[in-house]
């Protein structure tokens, strides 16, 4: 353990100490529970539901932060805040996991029986089902662990069987015969946006049809020939005069010698390939439109595993893949194969294990989504929704403006099954729930054995859907739901508009009559350090839970959302994280020092007379707040990280500390009773400090609770603070301009001593010429802070220009001239020989950098960025180079 001074506070700051301590304390004062019956506005969200077979990575990290910093912010600006949290059951992942386990163990689900099973799944749950919330509270993430929630507890069960009655009843659920994605390997259907297009080369096979009666052929070409095996037509356009004698004849399917019809669509692309298509209703969602509006008949030709069925003819029984290597070969011996070409072409995989889907006809569930979606459009329309940024209103509304509908049901185990019984006797279907199916088949009087639920699940993403409300007590009408419903905003990636977004508006409109959140907050994805997508495969992952033990949690929360603007991707750097960690670091020293000097603080003493820079800092935070706060209220937390980082490191630490050491220490000669400024030196001291890390506290909170706790202040934690308010009395631009000009020449002394190499401590005169008088005059005031701030033995401020110093190296600032008497300041003959040293070394690397690059072959040859790099090292070299030769000079004439 780090050694502990007198005030609390250890040496160095202890992360992993500090963040346990805090957490388990708010948890047990139940700070962040809500409370719904408390005044203050409701401020409101809902988590979106990790996995609950995940494990937390970076972008639930940037999610949650994001969240927790917007709550934090809310509870402390005095709402009624209410963060929900919970998990998602995960349907294909889950029941994966537990299929992995069960096949070590030599058994599977079959084995087992669909309710053994579901046991071993729900065991599984409790064993593994909270490690991504125990590591969301690692986070430090605020919200309401009592009401955390489950999609497949009992009340959001509960809400899920509701809604899809209820959408039964009105029509909007319906059963059909349709083409859908499936996963050979999942063995269940995707919706369509949970198939991930990928760009892949293959082929584009081109085959002969013969023309039926006749002499001649068409030319079909395809990316898919094993789908051939169920053409049922060939389509051409209707005002394509190569082919118009054509429609309405027919054409042979080579290898099953099969008449199949010629047809006329629109759909077809004359310019794509020969103008001819196959048509495959079963196996393609454009043929199986197509198909249609002709009255095809749909031939499948595949099982749900991907194998060829007896429709396929002597292919029966082989894997796909293998069946279009042996069915390429067989039209090409028997001349049907025409040609082929290699092609790039948009292949689907299934977004759970990258398999490649199969388009099949099968019945299915559905949702009509034409009467869901246009309400969900017009709400953003109105501005009853609102995207941030507002450029993915246009992704929003252009999916649901070409939506379709949407496959709910799953060939799973795990998951809400489907609330509808079939009667095995007649045709008769049973919608409701399960404690109301009747004792016998209304239609044919059969027994209630007779009558069998339906085996599938729903998708996981129709209960997700219903979070905002199910998550507050729907279909119950609690306190909860009328209070804080709709939610004030959703916080997610770019990645789940269509997946999620779009379908809790459409059924948060039709169930609760009202947007499920006023704002809907996008955030981009978090890429590695070369721009790439962090994945398994890549191996460039980045687990957020070492980064905590290793950094802490609130550098990992800082470092997340430091210049990162809403919408737009950002890349993890180590390197941000080492600069996060000093930012910590530089906040923690800076606290020690000023707790050092606050041991006699008294709490309620009057302001006193403010010099200069007191009024300068408390002018700047009081602009701080209110830039902070504008930031966060437009979400454009990373520029209040920006703004918080740049006051804290710059002016706070970097200048008013430093500034205002003279009078902590009870050394300012410059005022007459130093008690007296040493006390107003401690109040603006504790008030920007206290002040300032309120404001930090949502970004950083368990750093910011730990030093605010040894700070004089009330209340029991700083999450409960008031946030800070802008005192307009206290902005004062003249106290900043006039210490904005200090600033700068106190800069360009120290740059002066840098260059000249001075010694560190070494105390040198410093010599203003100043052109105006109120320059002058703000210097005057201000020579103390220009003493002490430039390591100057004396200052020496005039407004005569006209003679300049001997033997001084000499700066601009404005108006006002700068000099550095060097005089038995640097022994100048021992300097120019170490910059004469220096400057051979930069020429002899100048000389090398020419020759590389005066290399024709290399200049040629090399990556462009290499040759780049070459250049820029030359360009350094040459102004290195002539820095030096003036530097020389300089001491040259001393």
């Amino acid at each position: 353990m780090s050694e502990v001074n007198q005030l609390g506070l250890s040496k160095t700051y202890d992360p992993q100490q500090v963040e346990e301590k805090w957490y388990q304390r708010w948890m047990e004062q139940g700070y962040f529970q809500a409370d719904v019956e408390a005044e203050g506005e409701p401020f409101s969200v809902v988590m979106p539901p990790p996995n609950v077979t995940g494990s937390l990575h970076l972008g639930h990290a940037l999610d949650n932060t994001l969240q927790d910093i917007l709550v934090r912010w809310k509870r402390m600006s005095g709402y009624n805040v209410l963060w929900i949290p919970g998990t998602d059951h995960a349907g294909i992942a889950t029941q994966a996991k537990v299929e992995e386990a069960l096949a070590k163990e030599g058994l599977n689900k079959y084995e087992l029986g669909r309710e053994a099973f579901l046991e071993r799944v729900w065991d599984w749950k409790h064993q593994y089902g909270h490690r991504i919330t125990s590591q969301l509270k690692k986070l430090g993430t605020s919200c309401d662990w009592s009401r955390e929630r489950f999609t497949m507890d009992e009340g959001c069960s509960r809400a899920v069987q509701e809604v899809f009655i209820q959408l039964f009843e009105k029509d909007l659920i319906y059963r059909g015969n349709r083409i859908i994605n499936w996963c050979p390997k999942c063995q269940t259907t995707i919706s369509d946006i949970e198939v991930e297009h990928q760009e892949k080369g293959g082929q584009l096979w081109h085959i002969r049809y013969p023309i039926e009666g006749e002499e001649g052929y068409v030319v079909v070409a395809t990316t898919r020939p094993e789908t051939m095996l169920g053409d049922t037509a060939v389509a051409v356009h209707p005002a394509d005069e190569r082919y118009q004698h054509l429609i309405g004849k027919n054409v042979i399917l080579p290898i099953l010698n099969k008449a199949i019809p010629v047809i006329a669509d629109e759909y077809v692309d004359p310019a794509f390939g020969t103008g001819v298509v196959k048509i495959t209703p079963a196996h393609d969602p454009n043929d199986f439109e197509m198909g249609l509006r002709h009255h095809l008949p749909q031939v499948t030709v595949m099982t749900k595993e991907a194998i060829m069925n007896e429709l396929a003819g002597p292919y029966e029984g082989m894997e796909r893949y293998s069946c279009r290597k042996k069915l390429v070969a067989d039209l090409d011996e028997t001349g049907f194969l025409e040609k082929i070409n290699d092609h790039v072409h948009a292949v689907g995989q299934c977004y759970r294990c990258d398999t490649v889907v199969e388009p099949m006809v099968s019945p299915q569930w559905f949702v009509k989504m034409k009467p869901l979606a246009e309400p969900a459009m017009e709400v953003v329309r109105q501005g009853q929704l609102n995207f941030v940024p507002d450029r993915f209103t246009k992704v929003y509304l252009g999916w649901l403006e070409n939506i379709r509908d949407w496959c709910i049901s799953r060939q799973l185990w795990w998951g809400h099954r489907i609330p509808v019984w079939y009667c095995d006797d007649c045709d008769y279907i049973y919608c409701g729930l399960a404690e109301n199916v009747p004792g016998h088949c209304p239609k044919c009087g059969a027994e209630k054995e007779k009558l069998n639920q339906d085996p599938d699940v729903l998708d996981t993403w129709f209960s997700s859907a219903l979070w905002p409300f199910s998550t507050l007590g729907w279909p119950e009408e609690k306190a909860e739901l009328k209070k804080y419903y709709p939610t004030s905003v959703l916080v997610t990636g770019r990645d789940i508009i269509f997946f999620w977004v779009a379908r809790m508006v459409f059924m948060g409109l039709e169930f609760q009559k009202d947007v499920p959140f006023r704002d809907v907050f996008i955030h981009g994805l978090i890429l590695d350090s070369q721009g790439r997508k962090m994945s398994k495969s890549l191996g460039n992952g980045v687990d957020p839970i070492e980064v905590i033990e290793q950094y802490g949690a609130d550098t990992l929360r800082f470092m997340l959302v430091t210049g990162n603007t809403p919408g737009n991707d950002i890349r993890f750097h180590f390197e941000r994280l080492e600069g996060t960690r000093n930012f910590a670091n530089k906040i923690w020293n800076a606290s020690r020092f000023a707790l050092m000097h606050l041991q006699d603080y008294e709490g309620h003493q009057p302001w006193g007379e403010l010099t200069l820079a007191d009024r300068w800092i408390l002018s700047r935070y009081n602009q701080v707040v209110d830039a902070v706060t504008k930031a966060l209220e437009n979400y454009d937390i990373g520029e209040g990280a920006r703004l918080l980082y740049e006051f804290l490191w710059n002016e706070f630490c970097d200048w008013y500390i430093e500034l205002v050491k003279p009078r902590l220490y009870g050394k300012d000669s410059t005022v007459s009773d130093v008690t007296a400024s040493r006390k107003t030196a401690q109040k603006v001291l504790r008030h920007v400090l206290s002040g300032t890390l309120q404001l930090l506290h949502p970004y950083m909170p368990f750093l910011t609770e730990e030093i605010w706790q040894q700070l004089p202040h009330h209340g029991e934690t700083i999450m409960r603070s008031p946030w800070p308010q802008v005192e307009p009395e206290k902005v004062d631009r003249l106290a900043e301009e006039e210490m904005a000009l200090l600033m700068d020449v106190i800069r360009s002394a120290r740059n002066l001593r840098a260059e000249m190499n001075v010694p560190p401590g070494k105390k040198a005169e410093l010599i203003l010429q100043v052109g105006d008088k109120r320059s002058l005059k703000i210097l005057q005031e201000g020579k103390s802070y220009l003493a002490n701030l430039s390591t100057a033995s004396d200052v020496t401020i005039s407004a005569d220009t006209s003679v300049k110093p001997e033997g001084a190296v000499t700066a601009i600032v404005h108006n006002i001239e700068v000099y550095l008497p060097l005089k038995d300041l640097i022994d100048s003959k021992k300097e120019v020989e170490r910059l004469q040293k220096e400057l051979a070394t930069t020429e002899k690397e100048l000389q090398r950098l020419r020759g590389k690059l005066g290399n024709a072959s290399f200049v040629a040859k090399a990556p462009a960025e290499v040759v780049e790099k070459e250049r820029e090292k030359e360009r350094e070299g040459e102004n290195k180079k002539v820095a030096l030769q003036e530097r020389i000079d300089a001491l040259i004439k001393l």
